[in-house]
């Protein structure tokens, strides 16, 4: 055991010491270490019910034989991050989360440990944590909230910036937007569309890590604390086994992985955080598969804000297990990977059927024949740009129109909300990725916007930063190289003509390549935004999108 480290032989009577300061009885030291990693807080909504969660972990751990103890992981709301500086502090956390577990983790000498995250960035900062650490480790998410109530109707919180919109547009009243801000967040739990954070937790299950349900069962569940008490047993047991996470996620896993997220639809920062967990576990994940992947997958569901099912929807549907086994009805997922259920995937979802076609379309009625992301690449992103295909409206899959450009989130909102963006534009923000941020700010302020103002079907935004899992449209986010490094964004000026053509998988602006030398040799860098601190340090060793983000020693 690794925790005799610190728990036995005489050289370890002074840490013993410090256990009995703990008050941990001599049987509790005699048993494996099980290190619970909780994101608990009181300012994020999906995790505000994760004391709970912990509780049920620790004594599913007992019940099985082990000791646990819980230590915590940082998490932000990136709802209430969005629009602001403190935006450019979300994506840079999964890098923080990921180092902070793996230093406590090392110091104490944990046998196992049980990952309870929930919001977007805490899912795969854990998951690389549990990859870079391989001791045996299973994943219980907080779940996801339930859908809102407004006027008949449910809602979620991509319904609420987009009334923000409307209300700027003239089309919605004060009133309006009072109601939808008291009923679209109703419950804690991870905002109830397939937003990022059910995103990742859905993909965890796909990937081997969590147990049934783990991406699915709403947060105010009591089901949930069933299945985090299991998840304490099954640590345990895998703790027996030796099966570990570089076990369990393998470039089949992956493989699977990617295939799932093209059949659920969803958040274009799967294409983010996918790469950078691989990355950790030894396995290059190259996002141009993505495309491959999506030529052979059906998109299966139109969870919000693609449509108007839920993750409490899902969930009645037969949840990810169920989505699985329509996909292996056509071979599409690789079914002898081992989870951390003890069993292989094709195991796992062997007996679980589809119980609403409405919700899981059946694989012979998809809504596409193709997957829900789309990786494009051309003039404008050499490297590649990502898109939800799936939350686009059918008109603005192939579109042409003027750039116009803005070198800031906050620039292009004002132009937005100011009327000065008309049907046909394709607006450009720039200087937002990983580098340039720093930190890679979500769009959902400006996507929403472009809906709320009823151009949602007439324009495209492109970006070299990301969006939201709540953003639809055709918003194409991650190109790269970014502005801050010369990429192509760089050099676009107002009015060129931007052209979108997603079935084709491109993204070109109509330049010659004289032309684009010429303003490549004029361009120079910005001087960075910020000099000090945490994301100073981030944007000298963060990579570009295309790479999932990570961080290198630069040379």
């Amino acid at each position: 055991m690794r925790s005799d480290a610190v728990t036995k032989g005489m050289q370890q009577a002074p840490h013993r010491s410090l256990f009995n300061a703990l008050g941990l009885t001599e049987e509790e030291m005699n048993r494996p270490l099980v290190g619970i990693v909780s994101s608990y807080n009181e300012i994020v909504p999906g995790h505000m019910n994760l004391d709970k969660i912990v509780q049920a972990v620790k004594m599913g751990v007992s019940m099985a034989g082990g000791t646990p103890i819980m230590f915590p992981a940082i998490a932000v709301c990136d709802g209430i991050a969005m629009g602001h500086v403190g935006m450019k502090y979300s994506l840079v956390t999964r890098d923080l989360i990921a180092d902070s577990t793996e230093a406590m983790a090392m110091a104490h000498q944990f046998d196992a440990l049980v990952m309870v995250p929930n919001c977007d960035k805490n899912v795969p900062g854990l998951l690389m944590a549990a990859a870079r650490l391989n001791v045996p480790t299973v994943f219980v998410s907080g779940g996801p909230m339930l859908a809102g109530h407004v006027k008949g109707e449910k809602r979620s919180l991509s319904s609420m910036f987009e009334a923000v919109g409307s209300y700027a547009a003239g089309t919605m009243s004060e009133e309006d937007v009072k109601e939808f801000e008291n009923k679209v967040c109703p419950t804690c739990g991870s905002c109830s569309g397939m937003y990022t954070a059910n995103s990742m937790n859905c993909l965890t299950e796909v990937l081997g890590m969590g147990l049934q349900g783990n991406g699915t069962i709403p947060a105010v569940y009591s089901e949930r604390i069933k299945l985090a008490k299991k998840a304490g047993m099954k640590v345990m047991e895998m703790l027996k086994k030796n099966i570990r996470p570089r076990d369990i996620m393998t470039e089949d896993a992956f493989m699977n992985a990617l295939t799932v997220d093209m059949a659920l639809g969803c958040s274009t920062n799967s294409m983010l955080h996918l790469p950078a967990i691989a990355h950790e576990a030894g396995v290059r994940l190259d996002m141009e598969l993505a495309n491959e992947v999506s030529a052979r997958t059906p998109n299966l569901c139109h969870l919000a804000p693609a449509g108007p099912t839920y993750m409490e929807d899902l969930n009645e549907a037969g949840g990810v297990y169920a989505v699985m086994n329509e996909l292996s009805k056509k071979n599409l997922l690789r079914l002898d990977c081992i989870t951390v259920t003890g069993k292989t995937t094709g195991e796992n979802i062997e007996k679980c059927w589809n119980r609403n076609p409405e919700v899981i379309r059946p694989i012979e009625n998809p809504y596409s024949e193709t997957g829900g992301l789309a990786i494009l690449k051309g003039n404008l992103a050499p490297d590649t740009g990502v898109v939800k295909r799936s939350a686009v409206v059918p008109e603005m899959l192939v579109h042409e129109g003027p750039a116009r450009v803005f070198d800031c989130e906050e620039d292009a909102i004002e132009a937005i909300k100011g009327g000065k963006i008309v049907a046909g534009d394709v607006v450009v923000i720039r200087y937002e990725g990983p580098k340039g941020g720093p930190g890679m700010r979500e769009m959902l302020n400006p996507t929403s916007a472009i809906a709320g103002m009823g151009l949602g079907s007439s324009v495209a935004l492109i970006t070299d930063g990301r969006f939201s899992g709540a953003s639809r449209g055709a918003s194409i986010g991650h190109v790269s190289p970014e502005a801050a490094v010369g990429g192509p964004i760089a050099l676009v000026e107002e009015g060129d003509i931007i052209r979108i053509n997603i079935p084709e998988n491109k993204l070109d602006v109509d330049i010659s390549e004289e032309e684009m030398a010429a303003r490549r040799a004029k361009w120079q860098p910005r001087k960075p935004k910020i000099t000090t601190g945490y994301l100073a340090r981030y944007a000298s060793m963060v990579t570009s999108g295309n790479r999932g983000a990570i961080l290198e020693i630069q040379k």
